[in-house]
């Protein structure tokens, strides 16, 4: 006998469920098999699961034909952590951080750059500030962090790359603020986690200005999206409270069609749990 329960976590999939059968449970994300940047994400979360086993499900089984590709992992008990002021679940947070920061790249991630805020940034140079050898979640938020009886796992890695160790701290940083934090208190937050302290302060204010100017856009471009709305306000504080004024990407920079097709292609998913 099988028993199928819509999940509500997995924004990005065509369809998430929790399975019960007799080989199971499953936590199965399926989409359409369909050529493009949705297809890819579920390849590349398959690829990067050997990897991120230690802070994540594992994946057991995974099956494609002509209408779906599909993947099973194990079922993992736990809610959304909190990341409001006072949350007990912060340190906990901020220790995965730091165990993903800690994670060796699979070779395959070497095809995998971030550049999903190049055309935000002002110039080349500012956007190379974005590049390294981390291996990046890149979609740190409340659902994707699930807290356990005993431990925490990071979910969703629908999207890995690799780069500048700092951006998924930078991640949290707004999402804290979003939560309710000042950008002081949570940027004091992220000084508990090494890449931020290993972090130059010039591609920190870069990102956040990127950030700031890639919510902005999507706002304007989704204006009844309200979390677009939300996370923008959260990110205009922080470029403040840096002294980073927002400055509009060089034409040349923000017509890359190579940043453009990343950017489209994920659907810029950060801050998917308030959608």
């Amino acid at each position: 006998m099988t028993d199928v329960e819509t999940a509500s976590r997995g924004f990005s999939s065509d369809l998430t469920a929790l399975v019960r059968c007799g080989k199971g449970p499953f936590f199965v994300k399926a989409m359409l098999n369909r050529p493009g940047g949705r297809r890819d994400s579920l390849v590349r979360e398959a690829l990067v699961n050997p990897t991120v086993k230690p802070v994540a499900p594992a994946l057991l089984w995974h099956a494609e034909n002509e209408g779906w590709v599909a993947l099973g992992f194990e079922v993992v008990e736990g809610r959304s952590a909190d990341f409001e002021p006072g949350s007990p679940d912060l340190p906990a947070v901020v220790d995965t951080l730091n165990w993903i920061n800690a994670l060796d790249p699979p070779e395959i991630a070497r095809d995998w750059p971030e550049t999903r805020w190049d055309r935000f940034a002002r110039d080349k140079a500012e956007a190379d500030l974005f590049r390294g050898e981390g291996l990046l979640h890149t979609d740190i938020n409340p659902s994707n962090l699930i807290v356990g009886q005993d431990r925490m796992w990071a979910v969703d890695w629908a999207w890995p790359t690799r780069g500048a160790a700092f951006i998924d701290v930078a991640c949290l940083v707004l999402q804290l603020i979003a939560a309710g934090h000042t950008a002081q208190g949570a940027e004091s937050w992220a000084a508990h986690c090494q890449a931020w302290r290993n972090a130059d302060p010039a591609a920190i204010d870069a990102f956040a200005t990127a950030t700031f100017g890639m919510y902005r856009s999507r706002a304007s471009r989704f204006p009844d999206a309200s979390w677009l709305d939300d996370m923008a306000t959260a990110a205009r504080a922080w470029v403040l409270h840096r002294g980073v004024a927002p400055r509009p990407p060089s034409p040349a920079h923000a017509s890359c069609d190579g940043c453009s097709a990343d950017a489209d292609a994920h659907d810029l998913g950060l801050g998917a749990a308030d959608r």
